[in-house]
């Protein structure tokens, strides 16, 4: 199982913004768009992630003015990225060693599209599913 089958399934937009978008705005396409990360571009470059953690530890730091800052200043500039065809289980132990959620999948450079962990954890439920009705077919015939 690779990333390229969860990319296939999802599809490959990506909600990304620049690192001077205003903090507020980034937080009210978050809501609108019911996500809980955004990629950092800069010049078609991957720069960054900003994660609603990212926001929420900041907020714990330094208090509410940091709303009134910019993305690259809550932004986590080192990146972990995969590729589309990293296995699903190097996705998982990658994003459970760095204790992060969310993947940028990059395709010769370029963003190809991302991965969370709820796609993971989806993708790796329904594939178990599936071998459960496989099994259970073979046996009853």
């Amino acid at each position: 199982m690779y990333v390229r089958e969860i990319l296939k399934d999802k599809g490959s937009d990506v909600f990304t913004v620049a690192p001077d978008t205003p903090v507020p705005e980034l937080v009210r396409e978050l809501v609108a768009r019911r996500i809980g990360a955004a990629v950092v571009a800069s010049a078609g470059a991957v720069v960054g992630v900003v994660s609603e953690r990212d926001i929420l530890y900041a907020v714990a730091e330094r208090g509410v003015d940091c709303l009134r800052t910019h993305v690259r200043d809550l932004m986590t500039a080192d990146v972990v990225t995969c590729t589309p065809d990293a296995s699903i289980d190097e996705v998982m132990a990658s994003m459970t060693r760095r204790r992060i959620r969310h993947l940028p999948v990059l395709d010769g450079g370029a963003l190809a599209g991302i991965v969370s962990i709820g796609d993971v954890v989806k993708y790796r439920l329904e594939s178990a599913e599936r071998e459960a009705t496989q099994l259970r077919e073979y046996i009853q015939a």
